[in-house]
């Protein structure tokens, strides 16, 4: 196991920043996090279309900017084929990143998180490297999680994300800091050649419950393994010399409470997503109350993925999980 791993278990990952506060993906998002705790932050990236490495969860804006308000961008909405489906809307490397950075950010779920909304049309987006720079700038060292996404996608369109990746962790001074770097993707390949091509980071597959990687679906298709074969003991087998862990939906460790145990004996770390506290995205039997918005019972279920020995969790509200870990600790 990493370094990290041994000593500080589990790593609290503040996922796409204190994003149960305030915008995702945001340096206000991000600041909130460093001073809630987090050990790492994640930042998804994109990119635009004169290749600078964009922090968005998707490549379609509309639902985290003001995009759609803006009459001189309405000519740019159009309908693409993301990951084996069709979406519309308005994508990030349609842009470059002088207009992106004209557009203001807002919350996903206005309607669920309100203290979220309030700071809403505040912040502009933010590009890698200037996540990386606050990052520098931290008064203590934290780990960064970069999960690149769509890569395949972007890669058909004629994005290469993971020489981009290579390059601008290099230019930022980041390229030899394995002990700080971690990169993720739903995708195999991309996290194959940059091991392949020596950038020195821990490697962590990320598996959805269901489905098929959509790279190796490009690549193999129909005889494509799906997402479920790679948690077998066969699929963390066969990973555990390509890759330094898995991360998986959290329903995975509550459904199977030793997949944690079988990936560790092939020396592959776990990580899990995404944990919040709004009853929304509790398992059922730690729902207070029907009232989606309202917090439920999240000291339960939480505790119980603990339970696990996951090596690291991702989550919208730093603060909770460092009392909760920190508390654990004391405990023991």
């Amino acid at each position: 196991m990493s370094q990290h791993s041994a000593q500080q278990r589990p790593l609290v990952i503040a996922h796409r920043g204190a994003s149960g506060w305030r915008p995702e993906h945001t340096a206000a998002a991000y600041r909130l996090a460093i001073a809630q705790g987090a050990d790492a932050v994640e930042p998804d990236i994109v990119v635009s279309r004169d290749g600078v490495l964009v922090i968005r969860h998707d490549t379609e804006i509309s639902g985290t900017t003001d995009i759609a308000d803006r009459p001189e961008f309405a000519d740019r909405r159009s309908a693409k084929w993301v990951d084996g489906e069709i979406l519309t809307g308005w994508f990030a490397e349609d842009f470059d990143w002088a207009e992106l950075q004209t557009l203001r950010t807002r919350e996903r779920l206005p309607a669920m998180r309100g203290e979220s909304a309030r700071h809403d049309l505040t912040e502009p987006i933010l590009s890698l490297r200037e996540l990386l720079g606050l990052l520098d700038a931290a008064e203590r060292r934290l780990q960064v999680v970069i999960e690149m996404k769509h890569v395949a996608s972007l890669r058909l369109a004629g994005f290469d994300l993971v020489e981009l990746l290579r390059a601008e962790l290099d230019a930022c001074g980041w390229a030899d800091r394995p002990e700080q770097v971690i990169i993720e993707s739903f995708d195999l390949d991309p996290l194959l050649e940059l091991r392949a091509a020596g950038l020195p980071a821990q490697y962590v597959f990320l598996l959805e419950s269901d489905g098929t990687p959509f790279d190796q679906t490009l690549e193999f298709g129909a005889e494509a393994l799906p997402y479920a074969w790679y948690r077998t003991d066969a699929g963390l087998g066969w990973l555990s010399s390509r890759v330094d862990g898995i991360s998986a939906p959290k329903r995975e460790l509550l459904a199977d409470t030793e997949l944690v145990r079988r990936a560790h004996d092939r020396s592959l770390e776990v990580y899990t997503w995404t944990l919040r506290p709004e009853n929304r995205f509790l398992a059922s039997e730690h729902r207070s109350s029907a009232v989606l918005s309202q917090w439920g019972d999240w000291h339960s279920e939480w505790s119980r993925i603990l339970d696990t020995g996951v090596d690291g969790v991702f989550v919208d509200h730093p603060e909770l999980m460092r009392t909760l870990v920190d508390e654990r600790r004391s405990a023991r």
